[in-house]
C-alpha cells in the first residue's frame, strides 16, 4: 500500500497567518499560455478509486485502504481512516468491525471496484460541475497493478456514460524504478485509453500528470535528470504535461528541494501541493498574498498554466467551517486568475478532504468511534453540501455566478430546516434497554419491517431520539411491523431541551395498535419546544416487553416565527485585519440554527454560536457591523445593535515566514523548515543526546532587526521546559555574532509555549538559534523562529 502524502508531507503544514483581503469584484487578469480545453477554465477533481472490500472481485483482495491491515475487517484499532461516507446511493455496502452507527444500523463501506461505485460518483461530478477527474495511479508494478489497471477501464467507462473527462495521474511516491517504468506502462497500458472521446485534452493533446517530482522527502528521492528526462519523453509521446509539485516550488526551499527549477518550468502546467498546509481562513489569504500570486506570475513569464490546489478543508481536524473555509479557498484562486482549480480531492476519506457525500451526524457514524460527521461545529450540512459548494465554486471560476466573498450555498438545499416531516429520521436514538438486534435505531430507520424491542418482564422501558434542535413537536405517529398482531402497549410521553430534564407531554394513555389500520398510531402533543422526544412504555398486551418499529416526529406548521434580535454586541477584540465580536444569544420557538455577521446588508462572517471574527479587514479602516440570527428555516430576526469599530494600523510582518532555512541535524521528518511555516504545531527536532544544536533562517536581505519570538507546539502535552539558548545574526551566514546571550529560557504551556526576546536593532541576513541544553528533552526543539524589525 502506498504512503498517504499526509504521511509523508503533514508536518509541512502552515498555519494562520494574517493578510487583508481586497474588495475585488471581477478575477484579476491573467494570460493563460493555453485556450480553454478539458483542464485550461475547467474544475478538475483527484480521483482515488482505492478502495476495495473481499468480496468484491477486486485482484488486490482484503480491505484496501479501509484497513492498516487489509486482511483484517477495519475497526478503530485497524484503520486508515478518519471521515466516514454517506452510503444511502449506494446499492451494495459491506459490513466492518466498526461498532453500529448511531442509527443502530450496521457500519459499512462501500467498494471503489464495484462499478455502480464509480458511476456514483461520476453522476456526482456531473450534477456539480466537476469536470475533469485526474485518476491517481501509484506504482502499477506492485501487487496493486492489477487492481489499477482494472479501475482505469471502471472510471473510463464512468466517464464516458456521464460526459465527464479523465486523465492518468501518476504519483511518483516509492516508485524506485520510475524512470523506465512510467514510460513502460504508458506505452504498454494506459496510452491505449487515449482513444476515448471521455480523455482529458489540452491544446489537442492528451493530458497526464507526474505528481511528486522535486519533493524534499524520503519517498520522492529523484535527482532533477531522470524526473526532467520523463517529462520531456512524455511530451514527444504528444503529451499536454501537469506536474503535481511541492508548495513552494518556485523558490525551492522548505517542501522543495532545491536545483528543481529546469524541471519544474518543464511542465505545460503547474499544480502545487496545498493539503495539509493551513488549516484557517488567515493562512489561505497569506497563502494567496504570499504564495499563490508570485506563482502566477511566474508561470504567465514562462508560458506555464497555472492549476493552483482548493481545499474544503480537514473534517477530522476541524478546519472546514461549515463551507467557509472552501469556499474562501475557491474565491482567492478565482480572483487570483488562475487558468484552472484542482480539488483535493473528490473520495479522499483517509485524509478527511473528501468533497463526495459525507455522514451528516452521529446518527450516521459509527457510534463512540471519534469520527467527525459534517454537523461537527454544530451547524448541520446536508452529505452532498460540498459538491453543492464545488457546483457554485466553478460556477463562480467560470464567470457564470458573481464573484463574493460570502459563500452562497446554504448548509441545506435552500437553506431550510435539516430534517424534512419527520424529524426524527435517522436522528441519534436510545433506549433503556434493547433485546439482541431489535436495536433503538431500528425505530428511526424507515423500515416497517425492522423494530426496538426491550428487554423481557422489566417494565417500565423507554426509548428517546434527538432531533438535533429544538422543534415546536405537535404529533408522534408510533408504529409496530404491519402484519403482528393487535396490541394495546401502555405509553407516556415526555420532552427535554438538554436530554437531562425532561417534562411530560402526554399522560400514561393505552396505544392501540391494529393490523386493520396498518398498525400505526398518531398522538397528538401541545406544541412544545422540543429537542429530546421519550417514550415510555409500562405495558403490552401482547408481548411482556415494549415494542417500536416505527417512531415519527412532527413539529407544528404555520407561518414562521422569526428569532429575536441578538443582544448586546460587542467587540471583543482586533487585528489589523479583524474584527471579534460576541452578543447575546436569540430565542425562537424552533431553534436558532445560527447567526450571520452584516457590514451593511452584506454578510461577512456566519457563526453557529454567539461569537465570530471577521477577517480579511483593510489596516487602520472604520467598519460597522450587525448580528442577525437565524432559524432553522432560514428566517432571520431584526438586526442587534450596531457598533462602529476601526481596525489596528498595520501589523509587523515576521520577516522569517516562509523563508530558506537550514539546521545542524534533525529527526526524522522534524525538519528546519517547520519553523517557518506558520502552524505552531509543526517543529524542528535535532538529533539527540548530541548538543550544541542550531537552526537558522535566512531573511534574504539584511535588514535591521530587534525581537525574535520562539515557540514550541502549545498543546498541554508539551510540559514545561528550558531550553538553554543564545539567538545569532549573521550577514553572509558565515561569520556569527550574538544578539541575545546564551541563557536559559523557560517555555511553559500555561503561557503560551512561547519566549520573547529583544535585543538592540542589528542588522542581519541570517538569524540562528543556538541551542545547548533543554531541561525536556535531549535535544534542541522549536515549533516557530519569527523575527520581526526593531
Amino acid at each position: 500500500m502506498a504512503l498517504t502524502r499526509r504521511t509523508l508531507i503533514g508536518s509541512m503544514a502552515a498555519g494562520s497567518a494574517l493578510a487583508t483581503l481586497p474588495d475585488l469584484t471581477a478575477p484579476a487578469p491573467a494570460t493563460a499560455a493555453s485556450p480553454p480545453g478539458d483542464v485550461v477554465g475547467k474544475i478538475t477533481v483527484g480521483y482515488q478509486g482505492w478502495f476495495s472490500c473481499p468480496g468484491d472481485g477486486a485482484p488486490i483482495g482484503g480491505w484496501w485502504h479501509w484497513s492498516r491491515d487489509r486482511f483484517q475487517p477495519p475497526s478503530p484499532a485497524n484503520t486508515t481512516i478518519v471521515s466516514w461516507p454517506d452510503l444511502r446511493d449506494y446499492t451494495h455496502g459491506y459490513t466492518t468491525a466498526y461498532p453500529d452507527l448511531g442509527n443502530g444500523q450496521p457500519a459499512q463501506l462501500f467498494s471503489s471496484y464495484d462499478q455502480q461505485t464509480v458511476d456514483t460518483h461520476f453522476r456526482w461530478m456531473q450534477e456539480h460541475g466537476c469536470d475533469t477527474a485526474a485518476l491517481q495511479r501509484f506504482n502499477p508494478f506492485g501487487d496493486e497493478g492489477p487492481t489499477r489497471d482494472a479501475m482505469t477501464v471502471k472510471v473510463r467507462s464512468a466517464a464516458e456514460r456521464f460526459g465527464r473527462k479523465f486523465y492518468i495521474m501518476y504519483d511518483v511516491t516509492g516508485w524506485t524504478s520510475m524512470q523506465s517504468q512510467i514510460k513502460q506502462d504508458w506505452t504498454t497500458k494506459m496510452s491505449a485509453h487515449t482513444a476515448s472521446p471521455a480523455y482529458a485534452r489540452q491544446n489537442g493533446r492528451p493530458v497526464v500528470c507526474v505528481w511528486g517530482f522535486g519533493f524534499d522527502d524520503d519517498g520522492r528521492p529523484f535527482a532533477p535528470a531522470p524526473c526532467l528526462d520523463v517529462i520531456q519523453w512524455f511530451k514527444a509521446q504528444g503529451c499536454y504535461v501537469i506536474g503535481g509539485v511541492p508548495t513552494y516550488w518556485r523558490q525551492g526551499i522548505n517542501d522543495s528541494r532545491p536545483g528543481f527549477g529546469e524541471v519544474y518550468r518543464a511542465f505545460d502546467m503547474i499544480s502545487p501541493w496545498m493539503v495539509g498546509r493551513t488549516g484557517t481562513l488567515d493562512g489561505l489569504d497569506w497563502f494567496h498574498t504570499n504564495v499563490n500570486v508570485p506563482d502566477l506570475a511566474d508561470c504567465a513569464a514562462h508560458g506555464i498554466d497555472y492549476q493552483p490546489c482548493v481545499m474544503p478543508g480537514d473534517l477530522s481536524a476541524g478546519h472546514r467551517r461549515h463551507g467557509d473555509f472552501y469556499w474562501r479557498h475557491l474565491y482567492n484562486l478565482t480572483r487570483l486568475g488562475a487558468q484552472g482549480l484542482y480539488v483535493s480531492m473528490f473520495d479522499e476519506f483517509n485524509e478527511g478532504n473528501q468533497i463526495a457525500k459525507t455522514s451528516e451526524t452521529q446518527a450516521s457514524t459509527p457510534a463512540g468511534a471519534g469520527i467527525r460527521a459534517l454537523d461537527e461545529d454544530g451547524t448541520f450540512c446536508s452529505s452532498d453540501y460540498y459538491l453543492r459548494i464545488t457546483a457554485d465554486g466553478g460556477g463562480m471560476f467560470k464567470g457564470q455566478l458573481p464573484l463574493t466573498p460570502v459563500r452562497p450555498t446554504p448548509p441545506v438545499i435552500g437553506g431550510g430546516p435539516p430534517p424534512s416531516g419527520n424529524l426524527a429520521a435517522g436522528r441519534p436514538a436510545t433506549a433503556s434497554s434493547q433485546h439482541g438486534p431489535y436495536v433503538a435505531g431500528n425505530a428511526v430507520d424507515g423500515d416497517r419491517g425492522s423494530y426496538w424491542e426491550t428487554t423481557n418482564n422489566a417494565f417500565p422501558q423507554w426509548w428517546q431520539v434527538d432531533l438535533g434542535a429544538g422543534h415546536p413537536v405537535n404529533r408522534l405517529v408510533l408504529a409496530v411491523p404491519a402484519g403482528w398482531e393487535a396490541r394495546t402497549q401502555t405509553i407516556s410521553v415526555q420532552g427535554s431541551a438538554d436530554g437531562s430534564s425532561f417534562s411530560t407531554l402526554v399522560a400514561t394513555t393505552g396505544i392501540r395498535f391494529d393490523p386493520a389500520t396498518g398498525n400505526t398510531a398518531a398522538v397528538a402533543l401541545p406544541a412544545t419546544p422540543t429537542r429530546h422526544v421519550r417514550v415510555t412504555v409500562t405495558g403490552n398486551t401482547a408481548w411482556p416487553a415494549a415494542q417500536l418499529s416505527q417512531v415519527e416526529v412532527y413539529a407544528a406548521g404555520g407561518t414562521p416565527t422569526p428569532p429575536t434580535a441578538p443582544g448586546n454586541l460587542t467587540v471583543t477584540g482586533r487585528t489589523a485585519t479583524s474584527v471579534s465580536l460576541a452578543w447575546s444569544a436569540s430565542t425562537d420557538a424552533d431553534g436558532v440554527a445560527g447567526y450571520q455577521v452584516r457590514q451593511g446588508t452584506t454578510t461577512v462572517a456566519s457563526a453557529s454560536g454567539t461569537s465570530a471574527t471577521v477577517t480579511g479587514l483593510s489596516p487602520a479602516t472604520g467598519y460597522t457591523f450587525t448580528v442577525v440570527a437565524l432559524d432553522p428555516a432560514g428566517t432571520s430576526s431584526p438586526p442587534s445593535n450596531a457598533v462602529t469599530v476601526t481596525t489596528d494600523p498595520a501589523a509587523q510582518t515576521d520577516l522569517a515566514r516562509g523563508r530558506p532555512t537550514a539546521q545542524s541535524s534533525q529527526t526524522q521528518s522534524y525538519g528546519s523548515a517547520n519553523v517557518v511555516d506558520g502552524n505552531p504545531d509543526s517543529y524542528w527536532e535535532s538529533a539527540n543526546n548530541a548538543f550544541p544544536q542550531w537552526v537558522r533562517v535566512d531573511l534574504g536581505a539584511a535588514g535591521t532587526i530587534g525581537r525574535v519570538v520562539l515557540r514550541l507546539p502549545p498543546a498541554a502535552a508539551w510540559s514545561a521546559r528550558t531550553q538553554t539558548l543564545s539567538v545569532q545574526g549573521s550577514a553572509d551566514g558565515n561569520g556569527w555574532s550574538d544578539l541575545v546571550a546564551s541563557a536559559g529560557r523557560r517555555f511553559d504551556p500555561a503561557t503560551g509555549n512561547q519566549v520573547t526576546l529583544t535585543f538592540p536593532a542589528a542588522s542581519a541576513r541570517y538569524v540562528r538559534v543556538h541551542v545547548t541544553g533543554n531541561t525536556g528533552w535531549p535535544a534542541g526543539q522549536l515549533s516557530q523562529l519569527e523575527v520581526y524589525t526593531a
